[in-house]
Formats: structure tokens, sequence, C-alpha cells
């Protein structure tokens, strides 16, 4: 039966070569495709999932890094293809939005022979903490990755506390 198996995933790949071979061994495609049938009531949850999130070889259309340096808040995300006068970004009560379009190539008549690239209108939120100056936000577009730095505000960023005391040492009696 694994053999089977095999052989099947291998026959959806090159049809004219195995169906000799399944012939050989005493199968045919249609017996063996009947074996095989089974319902899998995640499959469709997996494809939604994989295309709202992206997989492993192709990932979500905006990936993004975000990091802390030199007392401001840089966020990289890469949109490659995408026109710089098709970026949008707003910030409403410390959420920034991002929105780009990427726009096909390629005229209305012509024939798409292999489409694996995304297009259309891509959007993603941040939520904004309380110590970044939204004021003073600077973004910057090259070589299809958008960078945002935010620098972070005067009273969250680390301050040294002076300590007052004197050296002189009292003795309390009782």
């Amino acid at each position: 039966m694994k053999s089977a198996i095999r052989l099947y995933i291998i026959y959806r790949k090159n049809r004219d070569y195995l169906d000799t071979q399944l012939r050989c061994r005493g199968l045919n495609s249609r017996r063996l495709s009947q074996m095989l049938m089974r319902t899998d009531p995640f499959r469709d949850f997996d494809r939604l999932s994989e295309a709202v999130f992206g997989t492993t070889s192709r990932p979500a259309p905006m990936p993004m890094d975000a990091y802390r340096h030199d007392g401001r808040f840089v966020v990289n995300l890469d949109l490659p293809g995408v026109d710089a006068e098709s970026i949008d970004l707003t910030v409403e009560q410390n959420v920034l939005s991002i929105h780009a379009e990427r726009r096909p190539p390629m005229d209305g008549d012509a024939e798409r022979v292999v489409g694996e690239r995304t297009y259309g209108t891509f959007s993603r939120q941040l939520f904004l903490g309380e110590t970044l100056d939204v004021e003073n936000l600077a973004a910057d577009y090259n070589a299809g990755v958008l960078t945002i730095e935010i620098p972070v505000a005067e009273q969250a960023k680390p301050r040294k506390i002076q300590i007052n005391g004197s050296d002189s040492r009292k003795r309390i009696s009782a």
C-alpha cells in the first residue's frame, strides 16, 4: 500500500511514464485515486490562513522589522515594486496606518503565463506606545524598503537621578 501511495504521488507529476508502471503492478490510476480520497476538515482553514498570514515559501505581503536604536524607534517594511507615490502613512491616536498599492506592470490585454507575485492594496497598522514622539515621525522609501523613524519622547528616555545627602552622621538618643 505504501508503495502504491508513493507511486501515485509520483504519478501525478509524470503521468505518461508511470501509467505503465502502475499497470505492470496490477493497479490502475482510477482505483489508486479512489483509495487516496479522504476529507480533511482543516484543509480550507489552512488555505485561508496561508493566504492571510503567508507561508515560508510565500510570505505575507508586507514583512516588517522593528528595533530601538539611539533614542529612536525604527521600522523597516519590505515593499518591493511599489511606487513611492502610492504609499500612504497616517497617524491617528497613536495608531500608525500604512497603505501601499502594487500595480501589475502589464497591460490589460496581455496574457499572464505565470502569476506568483501579489498585486493590489496592502495595509498594516502599528500601535505605538505613549513614549514615542509621533509629531516628529520621518519616513524614507529606498530600494523597495520603507523606513519609518519615530523618536522616543524626552520624558521616556532614561535619565540619571542625582541623590542628595550629607556626609555627617547624626546620633539618635533614646
